[in-house]
């Protein structure tokens, strides 16, 4: 019978969401402890990915702020769903060739495999165009319209992950987004100037995919 109370892994979790909010980086955290095994070279190319998803402008780029490592933590968790064993017989050769041995699905083994193919050999040692390039023709395919019963892109999950980890974290949330702790009084119509930043406070305006 297991235990009650808290186990080490969800103490792990707890201590990566409480360095999420309060603005430590996310790499503070054991990722060897997660139980996700992830090669340097995988986090390297996530991480080269999460930067060319939100490059450096006036604000550090996702990159920059550690979202790889979140996304990380986050596979290793199965947030979204990213733990449930995949349709193997529907799925595409491409996909099904990274799926692990109890039906789940390797996002970061699939990532690596594409870029690399798509940049010619090696996604890490290409021209920054080349790169760019590459996981744009990734994120192209995988957000162009499709028949309803295609299998969706592993890119889809990955990509939603960096986009939640940035915009969670003290850099997006206070910096990129425009945040007020105690709001004023309520307005129904704000004037809006092109530069605005939207309000990380307000969920409806802020999409992530």
């Amino acid at each position: 019978m297991a235990e009650k109370g808290w186990t080490r892994r969800d103490t792990l979790v707890g201590a990566a969401l409480f360095a999420l909010v309060v603005g430590i980086p996310v790499a503070a955290v054991r990722m060897t402890d997660t139980g996700e095994a992830v090669t340097d070279r995988q986090r390297a190319i996530l991480r080269e990915a999460a930067q060319v998803v939100i490059p450096r402008t006036a604000t550090p780029g996702a990159g920059d702020i550690g979202a790889h490592d979140f996304v990380i933590l986050a596979l290793a968790h199965g947030l979204d769903g990213t733990r449930a064993p995949a349709a193997g017989a529907a799925l595409p050769a491409t996909v099904a060739r990274h799926l692990r041995g109890d039906g789940t699905l390797d996002y970061l083994d699939w990532l690596e495999w594409q870029l690399d193919t798509r940049s010619q050999g090696d996604f890490l040692r290409a021209a920054p165009a080349r790169r760019q390039a590459a996981l744009g023709a990734v994120d192209a395919e995988a957000f162009a319209p499709t028949d309803r019963d295609a299998t969706e892109s592993p890119w889809k999950k990955l990509k939603a992950l960096i986009l939640t980890a940035y915009y969670t974290s003290e850099t997006g949330g206070s910096r990129e987004l425009q945040y007020e702790l105690v709001p004023g009084k309520w307005e129904p119509d704000l004037p809006f100037v092109p530069g605005s930043r939207a309000w990380s406070s307000d969920w409806t305006a802020v999409e992530f995919s």
